[in-house]
C-alpha cells in the first residue's frame, strides 16, 4: 500500500498523458457508480431491506455451494452465446472462483474472442503479449515478467513446450478447440504447475455439459496486406482457417463425445530493417581519438553515423493440423471417468533473403556529401554517399516441424457422502525438428560499391541507393564478401520435451469453518533433450582449412537454382538476387561438420523429477453477516533435477558432464473472499510462489580448461577458468500479497481494483564463481597439470531478488446500464501500472542496463467497444504496452540493452448470424488484426567512443494488417 501512495502523483501524470486509460477506465467507473448505485439503491428500496437482505445467509451459501463451485470449474457449460454472453460466463467464474483470476469463456462453441489464444490472453487485466518473428502474438507476459515464468497446463495438466525453455508458444493450440482459459494470478496449494507470474490454464469441451448433439463448422479466408514478398518460394499472401466440431451424448446421456479437428494455413510477409549499431567516427568524440581506430575521410567531426545496416524479407507459410477430443462417462452417482486427447502438428517454412554492411571506420569507408540533421549529444548523418561498401547478401532457409501430443485420464470415486477420491494419469510431449540453411553472394573478386543514402533520425524506412545492379547473376556471386571464414552455414536440430505425471487427490466434508479439506499428492518426471548438428557449406572447388580456403573465390549462382528477383523496394535498394539455397547447396556446395562451442553446448537432456504433497482446507464461514469462502494450505515440493551436457574447451570437444541436485520447497498460501452487500467483494491473496530457472541455464554444459598464470602473486600455478552453466541453480521463489475490491452488476458488468507486491526471495543471475569445484570435469590438456580442482566459473547464480508492485483496474459495462438507447452497445477496459527493482549486484555495467525486472511494461492498457443486436456483433478492440528492456545483445562488440518501444494495435471483428428458416446457425464473420499495421520497434542503448550514452533507432518491422473472412455454421 505504501508503493500506492508514494505513486499517486506519477500515476496521475501517467494517466494524463495516456488517453487511452483515461477514456476507458473514466467512462467505465462513471457509468458504473452511477447505474450501480441506483440499480442497487432501487432494488434495496422495492424490497424494503437493509444491507444484509441482500447477503445469502451461510445455510443458502452452503445450499447453493456446490452447484456455484460446478460453474467455477467448469468453462464448457454456455448457456449465452454471443460477446455479452461471454463476458457473463467470464464474470460468473470470476465471482464465484476462490482464488483471484481472470477467465475468457468462448463466444459460442469453436469461438474464442479473438483469432489467436494469445490475443484474447492480452485483453486481460495484467496480461501482455510478445510478438514472434512471424509477427503474431504468442507468447504472454503476466504482471511484467518474462514467459518464462507463467506456468501453462491444459485441463489442470502441466505441458511440454516447444520452445528451448519453458515459455509455451500458445499459436501451437488452436484457438477453434479451446473452449475457455482461466489465467490465476494467486495460487493455492492444489494447483499443480504454477507460475511465479500466474498459472493459464486451458479448457477443453465436456460433452455431458450439453443437452443433445452439436454440429459447428468453421471455414475462414485469410489475406495479408504485405502482399507477396518474395516470388517462386512456395509463400503466398494469402491462407485459410477450417475447423469442425462435434458434440454429442449416448447411453441416456451418461456417455458424452466430442472431437474437434482444426486447420490453418497462414502465411506471414516481414519487411524488416535494422541498424547494426550507431557511433561517432572522428573527433574528441569519435573512434580515432578516444580508441585508436581509423579516421574516416569525408565524415565530419562529432557526428553520430550508422555502422551498418540490413535490410531483410521474410515470407513465412505455416500450416497447422490440430485435434482434440474428450470422452466422458458417468454411469452411476459414485464414478465418473474422462479421457482428453490433443494433438497438434505445426510446420512452418521460412525463406528469407535480404541486403546487409557494415559502415565502420575499420572497413575502410569514405563519405561524400554528408547531410545531417539536429540531435543530443551530437548531429546524426541522415544522408550523402557512402564509398567502399562491401554488399553482403543472405538467404536462408528454415523449416521447423512441430508435434505437441498431451493425453490425460481421470476418475472420480465418491465414496459417500463426506470421501471422493480423485486421479489423474497424464502424459505429455512436444517434439521440435528445424532445418536452417543459408549462403552468402556478394560482388566479385571483393569489389566494393557506393551507396547513395537518406536514413530516418527516427523510426521509419531509408532510402539507399546502390552504384550496381543486384539483381544481376553476372554481377553478384556466391563468395565470402565479409570475409567470416566460410561460403555458408548448415543446421539440424532435434528437441523433445516431455512430461509424465501421477496425481491422486482425496476430499474429506467437514464441518464449521473449514467446509472440507483437500490432501493429494502429484508426482512428475521431465525431460528436455537436444541435440543441435552444425555444418559449414564449402564452395566446390574452395578450401575448407585455414590454410585452403580463400574469402575471394567466387562462382557464379546456377541457373537452375535461380528464382525470380525480390524487391527490397521499401527500402530504396530495388530488387535483388534470389535463388533456392536448398538447390544450391546441393549443387555448388560441399558440407563439413563445424560445431563450435555454442552449438556444443546446445547438446544436452535435463531431467526433473518433483513428487510434491499438498493439503487445501476449504474455507466456508460467516463474518458477521456476511459470506467468508476461501482456502488455506501449504505444497510441499521436493526436486530432483538432473543433466547431461558436453564440455568444451573454445571450440574444441574435450569430454561429457554429469550433474545431479536436490532441494526441498515449502509453500504455504491463503486466497479469502468476503461477499459483501449489493454483490460487492474483497479477495485477499498471501503466497509463496516458484518458478524455476530457464533451462538453458540449469543445463550443466561447460565450457573449461586449464591455464598457466604468467604473472603475479599466483605466477607459475596452472588454474580451472570456464563458464556455462548450472545444474545446482535454485527456482525464483517469491512472496506476492494481492488484494482486491471488485462490484458485479447486471449480467456482463463490473468493476475492479487490484493492488499486488511480490518480493522476490530468490533471483538468479550470472555472476563469478572464484572457487568452482571443477571435480569431473576433463583436462583436454596433457602439458599442463592443475595446481587445485579449484578456479573461476562464469554461471548463473542464486542471489537475493528484488520486487515488484502494481495496481490494475478493469471494467466491464452495457450500455442499456447507462441509458436505454444504448441497448447493444458495451464496453470493456483495463489499465495495470507495475514497478519493479532488482538488486545492485544483478545489473550489468553496460550501458541501458535496467534497474527494473528485463521485460517489464510498466504500463498496459486494453480498451474493447462492442454492439450486439438484431444478429449484429461487431467490436473493436485495442491493446497497449509500454516499452521494455529486453535482452543483452552484442553488436561488432558493442554490447547494448534493445528496448522494445511502446506498442499499440488495435483489432476489429464483425460477424452477422442469419435467422430465416433456412439459413438459422449460419453467420458470417470479418476479423483484421492489427489494422493500423503497427510497426515492431526497438532502441538500442550503447556507449558512444566518449563515454555518452545515446538512445538511437535499431529495428523497425512490419507485417501488415491480416484479414480473414469466413461463415461458420452451427446444427
Amino acid at each position: 500500500m505504501s508503493m500506492i501512495r508514494s505513486e499517486t502523483s506519477r500515476l496521475q501524470r501517467t494517466l494524463a498523458r495516456n488517453r487511452l486509460a483515461v477514456a476507458c477506465m473514466g467512462a467505465l467507473l462513471l457509468a458504473a457508480s452511477g447505474s450501480v448505485y441506483a440499480a442497487d439503491g432501487t432494488q434495496a428500496a422495492s424490497q424494503n431491506a437493509g444491507p444484509q437482505a441482500q447477503v445469502p445467509t451461510k445455510a443458502q451459501s452452503k445450499a447453493s455451494k456446490k452447484k456455484k463451485k460446478q460453474a467455477a470449474q467448469n468453462l464448457a457449460a454456455v448457456t449465452v452465446t454471443g460477446i455479452r454472453g461471454s463476458i457473463a460466463n467470464s464474470l460468473a467464474i470470476k465471482q464465484n472462483a476462490s482464488d483471484l483470476v481472470e477467465v475468457i469463456s468462448a463466444e459460442d462453441i469453436g469461438k474464442l474472442p479473438d483469432a489467436s489464444i494469445a490475443e484474447s490472453l492480452s485483453r486481460l487485466p495484467g496480461l501482455a503479449t510478445q510478438r514472434g518473428t512471424d509477427g503474431h502474438a504468442n507468447e504472454i507476459s503476466i504482471r511484467g515478467l518474462a514467459p518464462n515464468f507463467t506456468g501453462t497446463t491444459i485441463n489442470g495438466r502441466e505441458e511440454a513446450t516447444t520452445g528451448e525453455n519453458r515459455g509455451v508458444q500458445f499459436d501451437q493450440f488452436p484457438a477453434e478447440l479451446i473452449n475457455g482459459v482461466t489465467v490465476y494470478k494467486t495460487p493455492d496449494a492444489s494447483l499443480v504447475g504454477q507460475g511465479l507470474a500466474g498459472t493459464v490454464d486451458l479448457h477443453t469441451i465436456k460433452p455431458l455439459d450439453y443437452n443433445g448433439m452439436k454440429m459447428v463448422a468453421n471455414v475462414r479466408g485469410e489475406r495479408t496486406s504485405n502482399g507477396k514478398l518474395m516470388d517462386g518460394v512456395g509463400v503466398s499472401d494469402t491462407g485459410h482457417r477450417a475447423s469442425f466440431s462435434f458434440i454429442d451424448q449416448f447411453l441416456d446421456h451418461t456417455l458424452g463425445v466430442a472431437v474437434g479437428v482444426a486447420q490453418l494455413d497462414s502465411p506471414s510477409q516481414q519487411k524488416q530493417y535494422q541498424s547494426w549499431w550507431w557511433s561517432v567516427d572522428n573527433g574528441p568524440a569519435g573512434v580515432d581519438q578516444n580508441w585508436g581506430g581509423p579516421h574516416t575521410p569525408g565524415l565530419p567531426d562529432n557526428v553520430i553515423s550508422q555502422e551498418g545496416m540490413q535490410l531483410r524479407v521474410r515470407s513465412t507459410d505455416q500450416v497447422r493440423d490440430g485435434l482434440m477430443s474428450v470422452i466422458q462417462w458417468a454411469p452411476n452417482d459414485w464414478y465418473y471417468s474422462s479421457l482428453d486427447l490433443f494433438y497438434s502438428k505445426f510446420d512452418r517454412r521460412a525463406h528469407q533473403t535480404g541486403l546487409q554492411w557494415s559502415s565502420s571506420p575499420y572497413d575502410g569507408v569514405t563519405y561524400d556529401n554528408p547531410g545531417t540533421t539536429a540531435a543530443s549529444p551530437y548531429p546524426i548523418v541522415t544522408s550523402g554517399t557512402v564509398n567502399n561498401i562491401a554488399p553482403i547478401m543472405q538467404n536462408e532457409y528454415t523449416r521447423e516441424k512441430d508435434h505437441l501430443f498431451s493425453a490425460g485420464w481421470n476418475n472420480e470415486f465418491h465414496i459417500n457422502d463426506n470421501w471422493t477420491v480423485t486421479t489423474d494419469l497424464s502424459y505429455s510431449s512436444a517434439r521440435v525438428a528445424l532445418h536452417d540453411a543459408y549462403a552468402f553472394t556478394g560482388l566479385p573478386d571483393g569489389q566494393l560499391m557506393s551507396v547513395g543514402f537518406g536514413v530516418p533520425s527516427g523510426y521509419d524506412y531509408p532510402n539507399f541507393n546502390p552504384s550496381v545492379d543486384l539483381s544481376d547473376p553476372a554481377q553478384v556471386v556466391f563468395t565470402d564478401p565479409d570475409k567470416y571464414g566460410y561460403n555458408g552455414r548448415a543446421e539440424f536440430d532435434h528437441q523433445k520435451d516431455e512430461i509424465k505425471a501421477f496425481r491422486l487427490n482425496v476430499n474429506r466434508q467437514l464441518g464449521g469453518i473449514f467446509d472440507s479439506v483437500d490432501f493429494g499428492f502429484n508426482y512428475s518426471d521431465r525431460t528436455k533433450t537436444k541435440r543441435a548438428d552444425v555444418f559449414f557449406a564449402w564452395l566446390n572447388g574452395n578450401g575448407s582449412t585455414a590454410d585452403t580456403y580463400d574469402p575471394r573465390y567466387s562462382v557464379p549462382v546456377e541457373s537452375s537454382a535461380l528464382l525470380p528477383a525480390t524487391s527490397l523496394g521499401y527500402g530504396g535498394i530495388g530488387n535483388i538476387l534470389n535463388y533456392d539455397v536448398l538447390q544450391a547447396m546441393s549443387d555448388q556446395f560441399y558440407l563439413t561438420a563445424r560445431n563450435g562451442q555454442n552449438d556444443y553446448n546446445r547438446n544436452y537432456s535435463v531431467e526433473e523429477k518433483v513428487p510434491l504433497g499438498y493439503v487445501k482446507f476449504n474455507i466456508d464461514t460467516m463474518l458477521g453477516d456476511m459470506p467468508l469462502t476461501g482456502n488455506a494450505g501449504v505444497q510441499m515440493i521436493h526436486t530432483i533435477q538432473s543433466s547431461k551436457a558436453l564440455q568444451t574447451n573454445g571450440d574444441s570437444l574435450a569430454g561429457s558432464l554429469y550433474g545431479r541436485y536436490a532441494y526441498n520447497n515449502v509453500l504455504p498460501s491463503l486466497n479469502l473472499k468476503l461477499a459483501m452487500p449489493y454483490q460487492q467483494f474483497l479477495r485477499f491473496g498471501l503466497a509463496k510462489e516458484l518458478a524455476r530457472g530457464r533451462i538453458d541455464d540449469e543445463k550443466i554444459a561447460s565450457s573449461a580448461g586449464v591455464y598457466e598464470v604468467q604473472d603475479g602473486p599466483a605466477a607459475g600455478q596452472v588454474l580451472w577458468s570456464g563458464s556455462g552453466g548450472n545444474i545446482r541453480l535454485k527456482p525464483y521463489v517469491a512472496v506476492g500479497a494481492d488484494l482486491q475490491y471488485s462490484k458485479y452488476f447486471g449480467k456482463a458488468s463490473y468493476v475492479a481494483m487490484d493492488v499486488f507486491k511480490k518480493n522476490l526471495l530468490n533471483y538468479i543471475y550470472t555472476n563469478t564463481v572464484v572457487n568452482y569445484d571443477f571435480s569431473g570435469y576433463t583436462n583436454d590438456n596433457p602439458t599442463l597439470t592443475p595446481s587445485s580442482t579449484t578456479g573461476s566459473y562464469t554461471t548463473p547464480q542464486n542471489g537475493t531478488g528484488g520486487m515488484m508492485e502494481g495496481l490494475e483496474l478493469s471494467g466491464a459495462i452495457e450500455g442499456d446500464k447507462i441509458s436505454p438507447v444504448l441497448s447493444g452497445f458495451g464496453a470493456q477496459a483495463n489499465f495495470s501500472l507495475t514497478n519493479s527493482a532488482i538488486p545492485q549486484s544483478t545489473i550489468a555495467s553496460i550501458p541501458g542496463a535496467p534497474s527494473s525486472l528485463p521485460g517489464l511494461s510498466r504500463k498496459v492498457a486494453n480498451l474493447a467497444l462492442y454492439y450486439e443486436a438484431h444478429g449484429w456483433q461487431i467490436r473493436v478492440a485495442e491493446r497497449y504496452r509500454s516499452s521494455f528492456t529486453g535482452e543483452a545483445v552484442a553488436l561488432f562488440d558493442q554490447l547494448g540493452y534493445t528496448k522494445v518501444l511502446a506498442n499499440k494495435e488495435t483489432d476489429f471483428q464483425a460477424s452477422y448470424d442469419f435467422s430465416g428458416a433456412r439459413t438459422k446457425g449460419l453467420s458470417v464473420v470479418l476479423q483484421i488484426s492489427n489494422l493500423t499495421n503497427e510497426p515492431y520497434k526497438t532502441e538500442q542503448i550503447s556507449g558512444l567512443p566518449d563515454g555518452e550514452k545515446v538512445g538511437l533507432p535499431l529495428e523497425y518491422d512490419t507485417w501488415g494488417r491480416t484479414v480473414l473472412l469466413g461463415v461458420n455454421y452451427k446444427l
